[in-house]
C-alpha cells in the first residue's frame, strides 16, 4: 500500500513541476508583452498626447467643413449642409484640381521608387569602411537640415542640369519610346534634384536597418563562395524588407505633405474662397487624402506580395 502510494506521489510530482513551468512561462510570456506594449505606447506618447491636444478638432471639423457651408458671424461658425457638392465641384466643375491631383500622384509614384534605390544604394557605400565617413554622412543628411522652399527654388532654378532640353540625345531617345514609358522617365528626370533631396532620411534609415544585419552571415556566405551580388540579393535584401517598407511609407506622406505640391498650393488658395470658404479646400483635401492612402495600401500590398512569393 505505502509504495503505491510513494509511486502515485512520485508520478503526480513531475506533472505538477510541468504545470508550474507551464504557467510560469505563459505569466513571463504575459509580462514580457505588456512590458513591450508599454514601451510602444511610451514611444508613441509624444505623438499621441500631440494629436490629440492639436490635431484631433481640426481633423473633424474639415470633415464637417467638407459636408457644409460655413459663415462666420461675431463669436460663432454657423454651418449649413450641404451635403456632395463641394466634392461634386472639386472633382467635375474645377478645372485646374484634377491636373493638379494627376500631378502631385505623378510625382509620388514616380519619386518614391527613385528614392528607396537611391537611399539603400548610398546606405550601403556609408556602411563600408572608409576614410571620412563620417563627413560623407552628414553630407548626404544636409538637405533634411536646410530644407526650405527658397532654397529648393534657387537650387532648381540656377544650379542644375536640365535633363529635359529638347535637344539633348536623352530627350530624343525618351521621346522616341511609348508615352506610357516616356512620360514617367522625363517626369523624373525633370524633377530629379527635387526627388533626391528628399532622400537624407531615408538613408538613415537604410544604415540603421543595415547596421542590424550580422556580419557573420555574410562570413558564412563567403566561405561558401557567394559573391557581392549574391550577399546582397539573399542577404542584405531580404533583412531590408522591413526597413524598405518604413522607408516607402514615410516617403510617400512626406511628398504627399510637400507644400510645394500642386494639389496643396491649391488646396491653400482656396482655403479662403469667399464663396466657399474652408468648405471646398476641405473636400479637396479629403479627395486628394483618399488618393493618397490608396498609394499607401498599394504599395502595402506589393511589399505583401513580394514578401508572400518570397516565403513560398
Amino acid at each position: 500500500m505505502t509504495r503505491h502510494r510513494m509511486g502515485d506521489k512520485m508520478a503526480i510530482q513531475p506533472k505538477v513541476k510541468r504545470n508550474q513551468t507551464k504557467t510560469y512561462r505563459k505569466t513571463k510570456y504575459r509580462t514580457a508583452k505588456r512590458r513591450d506594449t508599454l514601451k510602444g505606447l511610451l514611444f508613441l506618447s509624444p505623438w499621441l498626447i500631440g494629436f490629440l491636444a492639436f490635431t484631433l478638432l481640426p481633423f473633424i471639423n474639415s470633415i464637417l467643413y467638407s459636408f457644409n457651408a460655413v459663415s462666420i458671424t461675431p463669436g460663432k461658425v454657423n454651418l449649413k449642409w450641404e451635403g456632395l457638392e463641394y466634392y461634386d465641384y472639386a472633382w467635375n466643375v474645377s478645372t485646374s484640381f484634377k491636373l493638379s491631383l494627376s500631378s502631385s500622384a505623378m510625382l509620388i509614384c514616380c519619386a518614391t521608387p527613385v528614392i528607396l534605390v537611391f537611399s539603400l544604394i548610398i546606405a550601403i557605400l556609408l556602411n563600408n569602411r572608409f576614410r571620412g565617413r563620417t563627413f560623407f554622412r552628414a553630407v548626404f543628411f544636409m538637405p533634411v537640415i536646410i530644407m526650405s522652399g527658397p532654397v529648393i527654388s534657387k537650387l532648381l532654378t540656377g544650379y542644375t542640369v536640365d535633363f529635359t532640353d529638347e535637344g539633348s540625345q536623352l530627350m530624343l531617345f525618351l521621346t522616341s519610346l511609348p508615352s506610357v514609358v516616356s512620360n514617367p522617365c522625363v517626369f523624373t528626370l525633370d524633377t530629379l534634384v527635387l526627388i533626391l533631396w528628399f532622400s537624407g532620411v531615408q538613408i538613415l534609415i537604410c544604415l540603421a536597418g543595415l547596421q542590424k544585419v550580422s556580419p557573420s552571415l555574410y562570413e558564412a556566405a563567403e566561405i561558401d563562395g557567394a559573391g557581392a551580388w549574391e550577399k546582397f540579393w539573399k542577404i542584405t535584401l531580404p533583412h531590408m524588407a522591413p526597413t524598405i517598407l518604413i522607408n516607402a511609407i514615410y516617403t510617400v506622406v512626406t511628398i504627399a505633405n510637400y507644400s510645394e505640391q500642386a494639389v496643396n498650393r491649391e488646396i491653400s488658395e482656396n482655403l479662403f474662397n469667399t464663396s466657399m470658404m474652408y468648405s471646398l479646400s476641405a473636400a479637396m483635401s479629403w479627395i486628394y487624402f483618399l488618393l493618397v492612402l490608396l498609394i499607401l495600401a498599394v504599395v502595402g500590398l506589393l511589399f505583401w506580395l513580394v514578401s508572400k512569393k518570397e516565403k513560398a
